[in-house]
């Protein structure tokens, strides 16, 4: 069979003040296509399905479509389970009406899905954090292990009674526990989370800039030794680049998010994850990469005509643009940076000369002119920056109207 694994949509995000929703749309129309050109069997979306709690109409909209195209109209399980961007009760209050389409949501670490029959599927077994499938076109089942956002003290509430007990081993004992109940050599057998999971003894993966963060000291960090030896392929949400923690073996995958959403995730390539298995075998996997949406892009320059010739040959992208110079940024080079260009998110004016010595300024003489005091203040504060002259004349403005 065929599995799509994707993650951290994040619908109805901006990027300060740019929506994304037009760039979204495009995204998960070629998530749909991908899904139909690959013919996949099932659809597995690991958290952050939206960017907040409280998402508005036309995120709402854009999601519910999507999975509805994905589902085939009920003939394609999707799967959907909450990140730690989205509210568990908004994910599971139209479970009822999307299974009769065949999207199954999963808000809460705990749920237990009721089974349920539809004409191309059906849940077959159900407990606490697992479904069982069995599709009409084959002839093994395929199990899930769930587990949707929460934080360290709400899945010690779930999953164990020990406060003092290490998130790992609440984890990795309802883990196992539910996998050797339910997870023997005759079925696929995969386990989906959105938590922070890192392998042991490598370094800590970062959080991408924008994210909430999930870890707090590390309270909530899971560790992927803890995956039950019974599961073939982990599908991960949160981190918002591709990459295999695990093995080819036993993959354990982020799928990276359809978009770049921070500056930190500047000129990555997205892609789903594409997925082979079949019972008791090694899985396939492959990654295939998302072209829609705007390209983000740091770039440094030294020079007003360098950053507006290379703003104008690259028009589509979303820039976080750093200008270093000499004198400080002149109005009208402001202005002339911005009208070259529609997607500048930040401008960050960067001084070269670092060699000024604030230390030396640690006598002042209060009878000076204003004036001067003014330009030596500017120049403490600016690493010895002058002032311009616009900024000069304004100076004077204020202190004729003071005066």
């Amino acid at each position: 069979m065929k599995i799509l694994h994707t993650a951290d949509w994040h619908l109805g995000k901006r990027l300060d003040r740019f929506s994304r929703l037009e760039e979204q749309v495009l995204v998960m129309d070629e998530i749909v296509q991908i899904a139909d050109e690959q013919n996949v069997d099932l659809v597995l979306i690991a958290g952050d399905l939206f960017d907040n709690y409280n998402p508005g109409v036309e995120a709402v909209e854009l999601f519910y479509k999507t999975l509805k195209r994905l589902s085939l109209n009920g003939k394609r399980p999707v799967i959907a389970i909450s990140g730690n961007h989205d509210s568990p009760s908004l994910i599971d209050a139209p479970d009822p009406l999307a299974r009769e389409c065949g999207i199954i949501l999963i808000g809460h670490p705990k749920a237990t899905i009721h089974p349920f029959e539809l004409e191309h599927f059906k849940i077959a077994k159900s407990a606490q954090g697992f479904i069982e499938l069995q599709l009409r076109n084959q002839n093994f089942p395929v199990r899930i292990l769930h587990t949707p956002y929460a934080n360290e003290i709400r899945l010690k509430e779930y999953f164990g009674e020990d406060k003092s007990v290490a998130l790992n081993a609440v984890l990795a004992e309802h883990w196992k526990k539910t996998a050797d109940e339910f997870c023997d050599n005759n079925g696929v057998n995969l386990l989906m989370t959105h938590l922070y999971m890192n392998k042991k003894g490598e370094p800590i993966l970062d959080e991408p800039e924008g994210e909430k963060p999930i870890k707090i000291g590390n309270a909530d960090l899971i560790f992927s030794d803890i995956i039950p030896t019974q599961i073939q392929y982990t599908a991960l949400g949160h981190l918002h680049r591709f990459q295999n923690i695990g093995t080819n073996e036993k993959p354990v995958v982020y799928s990276s998010s359809p978009l770049c959403y921070s500056f930190s995730e500047a000129e990555q390539t997205k892609y789903v994850s594409i997925i082979e298995a079949e019972p008791d075998k090694q899985v396939l996997f492959e990654k295939i990469a998302v072209k829609n949406g705007r390209c983000l892009e740091r770039k440094t320059f030294d020079g007003v005509e360098k950053t507006v010739e290379w703003l104008q040959e690259n028009p589509n992208s979303l820039v976080e643009i750093t200008l270093e110079s000499q004198t400080f940024l002149k109005a009208e080079e402001r202005k002339k940076i911005y009208q070259a260009h529609n997607g500048i998110i930040y401008l960050i004016p960067k001084f070269k000369n670092q060699q000024f010595n604030e230390n030396t300024l640690t006598e002042i003489n209060l009878s000076r002119d204003p004036m001067s005091l003014f330009i030596e203040y500017f120049k403490c504060k600016n690493n010895g920056q002058e002032p311009n002259e616009e900024l000069l004349n304004l100076f004077k403005e204020i202190e004729t109207i003071h005066l």
